[in-house]
């Protein structure tokens, strides 16, 4: 994202317990979090001063953090109240919202059973993940030459650094290809996910979309799905291939960050952007802004 870098923000960053200037929120080049990617993050957003679903991603946090064998020291309690402090102290409204654990610096080497477990929390503003004309008419996916591992190889249920590596050499890929993202397979050969967001496909009124049994079980997935159920339309979680892209009418893709985005193409295969996306990103958008006075007319 272009723009000023990270780093050099301004406010004040949620560190351990105590709140540090943005600039002073350090670690040190020898944590392990760095060199072995034991660390766990959440990405959450706030709209008009709300986290969406802030106590699911704050237990998925704590979660993931004991998939790769460590116990974060703050309750779900103090986490969720770290967030909304730090959203006020920032002044913002519409955010992005950064959670991330990690082992500290006391042992470097693939055991580090002694070492700290560390929680820095962020907030800043942060628009739509995909720029918003490429968003209105739908988003192109490459296919990755990556795909996700076999479950028995790694904690895929935990949103673990580690796991997205494959993911930033997959979108730097398309995107030197001239794509916005990619689409990932699994080890099997079968259709997964994006490589930032989960994936959705529409075919004869229906809506389908792959099991989640080597990825991530997206928060926004599942309200998605939700929401599209509330509507009377099916939703079929089954194994997709490949080959069936072609035969597919629709396609999009759901994230805290994509919120709901259309797919226009995928490698080769072309969809429209249809009445069923439209009406989920209406919904979806209602979902996170429920006090949003245009949405309220418009329900009137």
């Amino acid at each position: 994202m272009a723009g000023t870098p990270f780093d050099q923000l301004s406010g004040d960053i949620w560190y351990d317990g105590t709140f540090v200037p943005w600039s002073e929120a350090k670690l040190h080049v020898l944590s392990h979090g760095l060199h072995y990617g034991s660390s766990v993050f959440e990405g959450e957003r706030a709209y008009g001063g709300r986290i969406f679903k802030s106590e699911e991603h704050t237990e998925r946090l704590l979660a993931s953090g004991r998939m790769l064998g460590f116990e974060i020291p703050w309750t779900a309690e103090q986490i969720n109240a770290a967030k909304e402090e730090t959203l006020a102290r920032m002044n913002l409204t519409d955010a992005y919202i950064r959670p991330v654990a990690w082992r500290g610096s006391e042992m470097m080497g693939i055991s580090a059973q002694k070492n700290t477990i560390h929680l820095a929390i962020a907030a800043w503003e942060w628009p739509s993940y995909f720029k918003p004309e490429e968003r209105l008419k739908g988003i192109r996916l490459d296919l990755a030459e990556y795909r996700r591992p076999d479950p028995q190889t790694a904690p895929y249920k935990a949103k673990a650094a580690g796991l997205y590596m494959i993911c930033t050499i997959s979108k730097h890929a398309a995107e030197s290809k001239g794509y916005t993202d990619a689409l990932m397979l699994d080890w099997r050969g079968q259709v997964a996910e994006a490589t930032g967001a989960n994936v959705f496909f529409i075919k004869d009124g229906k809506i389908h979309t792959p099991t989640p049994d080597c990825f991530l079980d997206g928060i926004t997935r599942r309200t998605v799905i939700g929401l599209a159920r509330d509507r009377g339309i099916e939703v079929v979680e089954r194994v997709i291939l490949p080959e069936e892209l072609g035969g597919f009418e629709q396609c999009f893709v759901t994230g805290t960050a994509a919120e709901v985005t259309p797919v226009s193409e995928i490698a080769g295969n072309t969809f429209e952007v249809g009445d069923i996306i439209k009406t989920l990103m209406e919904d979806y958008d209602a979902a996170v802004r429920p006090n949003a006075p245009a949405l309220q007319a418009a329900a009137g």
